[in-house]
């Protein structure tokens, strides 16, 4: 079955480069980024683990975790991290799940579930589809999910973005417009009366519509 946003995150068990990871577990109350590729030393995903290293700190800052995922066995993941701080100027400290079996692959949908074997003698293009991530909120549910080719970077601010936006809207009745960025005015959900928008936002708001009010950014 295709998981859909608000579907319940599928848990695991897994070996990766820092242990034994359970996936519930490991996000706890936070926010966790899932995000795999498609085979250890390919160059695409070396530039993007090595921008996730980087950004460790903004996650950090949200109480968001992250989590790689590969096809390739610890050892060989492990082998590729000095190439990614030669690349990068960073060396992944995150985990990376070693999905040997594809058993994570599969249940997160990124192979067919008829793929028999296991990933050795597999090639990157055998596993194209697994070019996923996974944003999954502190009730375990799947936020957000994007799939990428092969051949374009995955592009990192724009999740840490995403995540802003989903931690702001979960904690208040607004919504945000496009290319909005963290601080920007936001727009008051429909569903939210002017009634009761007037003791929510006291101090008004911008109706360029009936159906959109914008209003600051009630975090700052």
């Amino acid at each position: 079955m295709s998981l859909r946003i608000n579907d319940v995150a599928p848990d695991f068990k897994a070996k990766s480069t820092v242990g034994e990871i359970s996936f519930h577990e490991w996000i706890g109350d936070g926010w966790g980024v899932l995000f795999s590729h498609p085979r250890y030393k390919t160059p695409v995903c070396s530039t993007e683990l090595g921008e996730v290293e980087k950004l460790k700190s903004e996650f950090e800052k949200r109480n968001v975790k992250v989590m790689g995922l590969s096809v390739d066995t610890i050892d060989e993941t492990s082998s590729w991290l000095d190439d990614i701080n030669d690349i990068a100027g960073a060396k992944p400290s995150f985990p990376i799940i070693a999905d040997t079996d594809m058993n994570v692959s599969k249940l997160y949908n990124m192979l067919p579930t008829s793929e028999d074997g296991s990933s050795e003698g597999r090639t990157a293009l055998d596993n194209e589809t697994v070019r996923t991530v996974f944003i999954v909120g502190p009730d375990k549910k799947i936020k957000l999910y994007l799939t990428y080719p092969m051949t374009t970077g995955r592009n990192f601010n724009e999740i840490i973005r995403v995540i802003d936006s989903m931690q702001l809207t979960s904690s208040h009745p607004v919504a945000t417009p496009v290319n909005w960025q963290k601080g920007e005015d936001v727009i008051i959900k429909p569903s939210v009366k002017n009634d009761e928008a007037k003791k929510i936002f006291p101090d008004g708001w911008n109706e360029i519509k009936p159906y959109l009010r914008k209003v600051s950014d009630p975090s700052k």
